[in-house]
C-alpha cells in the first residue's frame, strides 16, 4: 500500500527472536502487535536517554561545586612538575 510514512521491516535474529517467542508464549497468541512493542521501546529508551542525561548534569554540577570550593583532591607535586616539564609518556 503506497505511504508517505516511513516503513520498517524487523529480521527475528536469534535474540529478537527470543524476546517474541517469550513475549508470544505469555500472551498465549503467535501474532505480536509490532507497532506497540515499538511505541513502547521507544518511550522506554527515551526514558533511559533522559536518566542519563539528568545522571550526567547531576554529576557536571557536583564537579563545578567542588571546583568553585577548591574541594579537589590533587597532587600538587605532580602538577606543578606537568607544568614546568610539559607531559610526556614514558
Amino acid at each position: 500500500m503506497p505511504t508517505r510514512r516511513r516503513r520498517h521491516a524487523i529480521t527475528e535474529t536469534p535474540p529478537v527472536q527470543a524476546a517474541l517467542d517469550e513475549l508470544r508464549q505469555a500472551l498465549g497468541d503467535d501474532r505480536v502487535e509490532m507497532g506497540e512493542l515499538v511505541i513502547l521501546g521507544a518511550r522506554e529508551k527515551l526514558a533511559r536517554v533522559h536518566a542519563n542525561r539528568d545522571d550526567t548534569v547531576v554529576l557536571r554540577r557536583r564537579l563545578a561545586e567542588r571546583i568553585r570550593s577548591r574541594d579537589i583532591p590533587a597532587d600538587r607535586t605532580a602538577a606543578d612538575e606537568v607544568r614546568r616539564a610539559g607531559w610526556a609518556r614514558p
